[in-house]
């Protein structure tokens, strides 16, 4: 007979790795891929395909994270973490990762040899920066690489595997590098704490703060002003509200990180919808 503490035990199980996962980076990145799969062209068949690659890549960063993580998340106290708070096993979230990355690998070549070697070089950077980067003065470039990785995933499973305008890609890296920033941001004194010491744990919370807006408003800037012809108003009117939300993050975040954090995230949505509108990825004038 199954007893009730039994039954419960799967779903304990997979609440706790759902929560491990990294859930909102996860559905921002595979709700974006699907979006831009969309835009670019690609039928129904490919999109799915694509965005599951994605998900599966995106499921075993997270995990990998989380897992890798457990000791630092518990000297500091930080919370909400399952393995830290004893919801999970980190053995269990490491077999869920590996798992999770050996399916990443043939739904990505299933895209396409092009495009799954891109991606993969994506995903195998963003466990370099779990593993190795994060405490090293490169742990921007895991982020520039995967950000900049997406488009050229996405473009390249289309017929004739085309890639991505250059724009697109350089503002793709300047968002990782970004996301990089604002992600950090707020945890920099923690990290400092366990001995992490990657680039803006090196430059301090202040440095941080004042350059956070920069590769994200000029990734705004690549975006509006990379296709050809004249950029029309709401190009224009989508470059000045980066700079002006940015402008109030960098001022609000002198007495609160996560004022700056908001801010880079809605400059983020703002170059995400100029991604969208371009033409970079092959729907329109490039």
């Amino acid at each position: 007979m199954v007893t009730p503490e039994q039954s419960t035990f799967p779903a304990r199980t997979v609440s706790a790795l759902a929560g491990a996962c990294h859930p909102g980076p996860l559905v921002v990145v595979t709700a974006l891929t699907a979006a831009m799969a969309v835009n670019a062209g690609q039928e129904p068949g490919r999109c799915l395909l694509t965005t599951g690659a994605v998900l599966a890549g995106q499921l075993s960063i997270g995990w990998c994270n989380d897992a890798f993580d457990a000791r630092r998340d518990l000297a500091v106290g930080r919370r909400g973490k399952p393995v830290a708070d004893g919801a999970i096993e980190a053995r269990q979230v490491w077999t869920a990762a590996y798992a999770a990355l050996a399916l990443c690998v043939p739904l990505s070549f299933a895209c396409g040899r092009a495009a799954g070697a891109v991606h993969l070089t994506a995903v195998a950077a963003a466990w370099a920066y779990d593993l190795r980067l994060k405490a090293t003065r490169w742990s921007w470039a895991p982020y520039a690489v995967a950000f900049a990785a997406l488009p050229a995933f996405v473009t390249l499973g289309l017929p004739g595997r085309p890639w991505p305008a250059w724009w697109v890609v350089a503002a793709g890296a300047l968002l990782g590098v970004g996301a990089h920033l604002g992600n950090v941001l707020p945890d920099i004194r923690d990290d400092l704490a366990t001995g992490v010491r990657g680039w803006p744990q090196r430059l301090g919370p202040e440095r941080v703060r004042l350059l956070l807006p920069v590769p994200l408003v000029t990734a705004s800037a690549l975006l509006a002003l990379g296709p050809g012809g004249r950029p029309g108003a709401r190009q224009l009117a989508a470059l000045a509200g980066a700079g002006l939300i940015a402008a109030t993050g960098t001022v609000l975040g002198r007495r609160r990180s996560r004022a700056a954090f908001a801010a880079a995230v809605a400059v983020a949505a703002l170059d995400v919808a100029l991604l969208l509108g371009s033409g970079g990825l092959g729907t329109g004038p490039s």
